[in-house]
């Protein structure tokens, strides 16, 4: 069974991607459930209070949800497409906490993630802000409508160093800006086969 997870900035359009590759490869899809964290919304409108609070909650049900991924085959799916991997938690806690926040959220990290499966395969949506912020508008959710570019631009330059520097596993990057996975099926083909090539 192969794990491929999908990662990028806010708005990258990690999700859509997710529901048509799953659909594709026939495969099991897993959604982060955003929806269910209490403290988001009163997150975006207070950054420094809630920060920690909104990183622990996510990594609660970052780990139920992951933890339930299959180490095994399955013949029936033998792809799981997620819209996130398991250090994306990182990725957000280190931009969001100070510095001593994020040590002890590090450790909390550690112990619930070190027997987590990891993914085989990374598929990294880049895009310009501007297209992000299109995208963060065009979803519409109320709480993310203020984002500024220096906080999308943080979270890049973060996501950039972790997979320069930590990921070694497999990644196709994919310039999205170039390319509308929903009104392209030779694009979502193109990818598919580049995923069975890694």
């Amino acid at each position: 069974m192969k794990y491929i997870a999908i990662e990028g900035n806010i708005g990258a359009g990690k999700t859509t991607l997710a529901k048509l590759l799953s659909k594709k490869l026939k495969g099991r899809l897993v959604l982060e459930e955003f929806a269910d964290n209490p403290f988001l919304e009163k997150f975006y409108q207070d950054q420094e209070r809630y920060a920690f609070s909104v990183e622990m909650a996510f990594l609660a049900d970052r780990y139920h949800q992951l933890s339930e991924i299959p180490s095994s085959g399955d013949l029936f799916q033998p792809y799981i497409v997620a819209d996130y991997a398991p250090f994306k938690s990182l990725i957000f806690a280190q931009n969001n906490l100070s510095q001593d926040e994020f040590r002890l959220y590090r450790e909390f990290w550690s112990l619930a993630f070190n027997t987590i499966r990891q993914p085989d395969l990374i598929i990294y949506l880049n895009r310009s802000f501007g297209s992000l912020q299109g995208n963060i508008k065009k979803r519409g959710r109320s709480y993310e409508q203020n984002l500024e570019n220096n906080y999308l631009e943080s979270l890049s330059n973060r996501y950039s160093y972790y997979l320069k520097h930590f990921w070694d596993g497999k990644i196709i990057r994919v310039e999205a800006d170039d390319v509308d996975f929903l009104q392209s099926e030779t694009a979502v083909d193109s990818l598919i086969h580049e995923i069975l090539r890694n």
